[in-house]
């Protein structure tokens, strides 16, 4: 009776669209579920909800032209998807952050499970830093709203998901994710690295269920074998896993920038730049006589001593960011030391001052007092300044400006990895102990171990490898950025901007569920318009812009972001500029490159040299100065 509801149920609301395709299609789509009812007895439990699902619009018309465009096997995933979400109470917002696979918001994991997953991760023992960032993708996927789903579209469960080919139908919504082939890079880099208890064994051949450290090589005799078992094709799961969540919304226009485009609107070289904090588009400096001394400590080595300082958007309290000290390694364990504060990232109050005996008597290291919410409140081994701790070398760090909860940190790596970290209060990131997802072994350990197992790190909810950057001589060295939140580009709204010091890549990182946590990152090309106000710069032979070595970033009052280079300051401008398309753009406000507009003062550097910014400059003794107008 139940299997029958839901057929009366499908049928009266697809007629109620008015689209005769759409009433036949439901007569496919009761035999599909009775089916489904029939293999997978859980899915009945469900049928009650179903006419309560039928009322949201989203399901109700995704499912319908869904099935028009792509076949009924992803228009009923999606139904199942939302049938077990629903009558499992997924997804939920975990009562405690997870720190394995970075939901912050809504997620199909608890804590418990999280956990688990980072378990299972650390018995695979993969020593690839490559391999083991995809593998990492690939077990937080169950914590998708619908990517979790790609486990279970046949009649037994998987044990990884549906992974995206490139044979995939090219009319596909998925088309274009199923064109990153990402069962091919799960082969390339993963195919001779030895992963103990591998997700890929457990159907290989005949079978046989294996548990031995195995190689993707030994499992399988060929690329095209493994990806005919874990892939999907134009036949079978239209729906597949590329790297990051599953959308619903595949029947919007893709909104991803083609690339980013640049205008270089000033010469020299600067480390650091904020809003002015009246609001307006005045270029101040900072006048020495108005400064006061904050915060001054020694420093064991030349290196990692990260120093930048940001106020809190809400609190209004002042982050510090330190470094490790410096030294390969860490070999002190500043990092994970309680009572250091290196490798930490500060929270301060410099509105109260506490008189100089307070200061002498609370040991403080400069003027300024404790908040009584940071982490020692509930910590009492932690030195009271601390807010986080576990970073290398923390290099840009930023609040969203939309949502100042967000505080992202890029931070260091050492060999292998570059990350990009959400930071809250108390949390624990790694170093030394991990190199972002992957655990470190240090050369020399002078000031002793922390062990694995004595953490709970928060993982980076993105980064890349050093070979990403420079495969031959694996130099990186991460550069973070912010959420660009301007109406200059808006392909590029919501997004995460980053880059790396020798200027060869930039990333924008995409949240997907917004609030979720859960970020993908695609790297980008970038240009120079035609009609920058200072000409750019250009590699040797090649159109290429030459940004030198990018340091820092800086973001104005309207939002619009800045590259700060050594060759000079960039700030990012409409896509058309630079030939580049973003469907969301109206491009008949403004002249496209390579026209010939008329001189006007908005084309003159100095116009065009809008920072609307203050300079902070800081020496290599960190003497913290504040108290500008």
């Amino acid at each position: 009776m139940k299997a029958v509801f839901v057929v009366f149920a499908v049928t009266v609301q697809l007629s109620q669209l008015g689209n005769m395709k759409k009433i036949t299609a439901a007569t496919l789509i009761m035999v599909k579920l009775i089916i489904s009812c029939l293999y997978h007895m859980d899915t009945c439990q469900y049928f009650r909800n179903f006419r309560k699902l039928l009322e949201e619009e989203e399901y109700r018309l995704m499912c319908a032209v869904n099935y028009l465009e792509e076949g009924l096997k992803q228009c009923l995933m999606l139904y199942g998807a939302a049938l077990r979400l629903r009558g499992s109470g997924a997804p939920f917002t975990p009562k405690t952050p997870l720190n394995f696979c970075q939901y912050n918001g809504s997620s199909c994991c608890n804590s418990t499970e999280d956990l688990q997953l980072q378990n299972t991760f650390k018995a695979m023992n993969v020593s690839d830093p490559g391999c083991g960032s995809l593998l990492k993708s690939i077990l937080c996927s169950r914590c998708d709203q619908l990517s979790s789903e790609l486990y279970r579209i046949e009649s037994k469960p998987r044990a990884v998901p549906v992974l995206c080919n490139s044979n995939m139908s090219a009319n596909s919504t998925q088309s274009k994710r199923a064109a990153i082939d990402f069962c091919s890079k799960a082969w390339d880099e993963c195919q001779n690295v030895s992963i103990s208890n591998s997700p890929f064994a457990l159907q290989g051949r005949g079978g046989i269920l294996i548990n031995s450290t195995s190689k993707l090589t030994v499992l399988w005799q060929s690329k095209s074998a493994f990806c005919n078992e874990f892939a999907a094709t134009s036949e079978d799961g239209l729906v597949c896993f590329d790297g990051g969540p599953v959308s619903l919304n595949n029947s919007s226009s893709d909104n991803t920038p083609s690339g980013l485009c640049l205008e270089k609107i000033g010469n020299g070289a600067y480390i650091a730049m904020v809003a002015h904090p009246d609001g307006s588009n005045r270029v101040t400096r900072i006048d020495r006589k108005e400064v006061r001394r904050i915060f001054t400590m020694g420093l064991p080595f030349t290196s990692h001593h990260g120093g930048q300082i940001l106020f809190g958007p809400e609190d209004g309290y002042l982050y510090f960011m330190m470094g490790d000290g410096g030294s390969r390694g860490d070999p002190y364990n500043f990092s994970q030391n309680k009572k250091s504060l290196l490798g930490k990232i500060m929270r301060l109050d410099v509105d109260i001052i506490p008189s100089a005996k307070e200061i002498s008597d609370l040991g403080l290291w400069g003027n300024y007092s404790i908040p009584a919410d940071n982490p020692f409140s509930e910590d009492k081994e932690l030195q009271p300044e601390i807010w986080a701790s576990g970073f290398r070398n923390p290099w840009r760090c930023s609040f969203d400006a939309q949502r100042p909860s967000y505080f992202l940190c890029a931070d260091v790596g050492q060999e292998e990895f570059e990350e990009v970290d959400i930071v809250t209060k108390g949390g624990n990131y790694g170093w030394r102990v991990y190199e972002g997802p992957f655990l470190y072994n240090p050369p020399n350990s002078p000031g002793g171990n922390t062990s694995a197992s004595s953490i709970n790190p928060i993982f980076p909810v993105k980064g890349y490898n050093h070979s990403d950057v420079d495969k031959v001589q694996g130099s990186a060295s991460i550069t973070g950025g912010y959420f660009y939140r301007s109406t200059t580009d808006p392909c590029l709204y919501g997004r995460y901007i980053y880059t790396d010091l020798y200027a060869g890549a930039v990333w924008v990182g995409t949240e997907q569920p917004e609030n979720s946590g859960n970020f993908t990152s695609t790297r980008v090309p970038f240009n120079c318009a035609g009609d920058s106000p200072i000409q750019c710069d250009t590699e040797t032979g090649s159109s290429f812009p030459s940004l030198g070595y990018i340091t820092s970033f800086g973001q104005d009052n309207k939002h619009d972001i800045y590259f700060l280079s050594s060759n000079g300051v960039y700030r990012i401008a409409r896509p058309s500029r630079c030939n580049y398309t973003c469907s969301k753009e109206n491009v008949t406000a403004f002249t496209r490159p390579g026209s010939s507009p008329s001189p006007s003062p908005s084309h003159s550097a100095a116009g065009r040299w809008l920072p609307i910014m203050e300079l902070f400059l800081f020496s290599a003794s960190l003497l913290l100065w504040s108290g500008f107008s």
